[in-house]
C-alpha cells in the first residue's frame, strides 16, 4: 500500500513509522510529509531513507491512506483536500473528533461503525482511548452509569518541548518551556486549555469522546487531568458506577479475555501497572481493582498505557488494519521494482 505519514518528524509521527515497521503493514511506498522547512530533508524507516515532500505533493502521490499528526489546523485545513481526492484520512488531532459526520474510533471498542464511505477518521484523545478499552467490555455486562476519572498524563502527550523543559530542570539548565511552571518535582491539574465551565479542554475531551465513542450519551462522567514528570505513559484513576453489582473475580475474568488489555492486579506481591513497565507496548494494562465501599455497584480501577501507542500512533495504525481487513483499504498489486520511493 502506497502510505503517507503526516507529521512525520514529530514524536507521534516518529512512533507511527516505528509501529508500521512493527506490525509489519505492507507499506510498498511511504510518503513522509512535514512542514515546509522538513521537506527535502530524509527519515529512517526499515533500513531506507526516505525525502520528506510537502502536503501538496503527498496528495499528487495518491496514497491510499494518510495517517495524520500535524495538529488541529493543519488537518483541518488539508484532510478534506485528501479526502477529496479519494485518500482515506486517519487523523490524530482532534480536529474531527466531535464531528457528526465523522467517527471517532477505536478498534477494540467501535470499528464495526466505519464505511468505505468514511474518508476522514478520527483517532481519539489519548487518555480517553486507553479507558474506554478498559471500560467497554465492563459496559457490556454491567451497564455504566457513572465515571469518575483522575488523570496522570506524561510529558510526552505534550510535546518533544515538554521532556526538553522536564530534562533541562532535572539537570539545572535553563532552555526553552512548554509549560508556565516547573514540571520537575511538580505536577500541574491543568492540561489544554480553560473552558468556561472551569474545566480544561481535555477534561471535556474525555467527556464527550467517551459518549460518543460508546454511543452512550447518557453515561455521565466527569474529569480531572493532571501533567506529570513522567516519560513513560498516562494512568488513570477510575471510579466507575454500574446500573447492575458485579463480582470482583467475573471482572477480573472480563478484562482478561478482552482485545487489548492485560490486567496486572496482584497487590499481595505489589503487582500493578505502571507507566514505566507500559512504555513501547501497545496494551492496556489495568490493576487495582477493587469495590468502591463507599457507594453500591461502584469498581475501582487503575489504567495505565503508553500515550504515543495505544494512545495515538498505535491505534490509528489499528485503524488502518481493520480498513485493510475489511477490504475498505484494498492492496494493490504491483511492481515490485517500482515499488520503493526510497532515496
Amino acid at each position: 500500500m502506497k502510505v503517507a505519514v503526516v507529521g512525520a518528524t514529530g514524536l507521534v509521527g516518529t512512533k507511527m513509522l516505528q509501529v508500521l515497521a512493527e506490525r509489519q503493514f505492507p507499506v510498498t511506498r511511504l510518503f513522509p510529509v512535514a512542514s515546509e522547512r522538513s521537506v527535502g530533508k530524509t527519515i529512517k524507516f526499515q533500513g531506507k531513507r526516505y525525502k520528506i515532500i510537502s502536503m501538496t505533493d503527498a496528495i499528487g502521490k495518491k496514497p491510499d491512506v494518510a495517517i495524520f499528526s500535524a495538529g488541529g489546523s493543519v488537518s483541518k485545513e488539508w484532510a478534506p483536500r485528501f479526502a477529496e481526492a479519494g485518500i482515506t484520512v486517519i487523523d490524530n488531532s482532534s480536529a474531527w473528533r466531535m464531528d457528526p459526520d465523522k467517527k471517532l474510533v477505536v478498534p477494540e471498542v467501535n470499528a464495526s461503525v466505519l464505511t468505505k464511505k468514511d474518508k476522514i477518521i478520527a483517532n481519539p484523545n489519548c487518555s480517553t482511548i486507553q479507558m474506554v478499552v478498559a471500560l467497554k467490555p465492563l459496559h457490556d455486562r454491567y451497564r455504566i452509569k457513572r465515571i469518575v476519572v483522575s488523570t496522570y498524563q506524561s510529558v510526552t502527550g505534550t510535546g518533544v518541548k515538554a521532556v526538553n523543559q522536564l530534562m533541562n530542570e532535572r539537570k539545572g539548565k535553563s532552555g526553552e518551556r512548554a509549560y508556565p511552571y516547573q514540571i520537575d518535582l511538580n505536577l500541574l491539574p491543568h492540561i489544554d486549555v480553560f473552558l468556561e465551565n472551569g474545566y480544561t479542554k481535555e477534561e471535556m475531551k474525555m467527556v464527550n469522546e467517551t459518549q460518543k465513542i460508546m454511543g452512550d450519551d447518557t453515561i455521565r462522567i466527569t474529569s480531572t487531568t493532571v501533567r506529570v514528570p513522567v516519560l513513560g505513559g498516562h494512568s488513570e484513576a477510575v471510579n466507575v458506577e454500574f446500573e447492575q453489582d458485579f463480582d470482583l473475580n467475573e471482572v477480573r475474568d472480563i478484562l482478561s479475555k478482552a482485545p487489548g488489555i492485560v490486567v496486572t492486579d496482584d497487590p499481595a506481591h505489589l503487582k500493578y501497572p505502571m507507566p514505566i513497565d507500559a512504555q513501547d507496548k501497545d496494551e492496556v494494562f489495568v490493576g487495582r481493582l477493587r469495590r468502591d465501599e463507599s457507594q453500591p455497584n461502584s469498581l475501582n480501577m487503575w489504567i495505565v498505557s503508553d500515550n504515543l501507542r495505544k494512545g495515538a500512533a498505535t491505534n490509528a495504525i489499528q485503524i488502518a488494519e481493520y480498513l485493510l481487513a475489511q477490504g475498505i483499504l484494498k492492496q494493490r498489486r504491483i511492481n515490485v521494482k517500482n515499488a520503493a520511493s526510497a532515496v
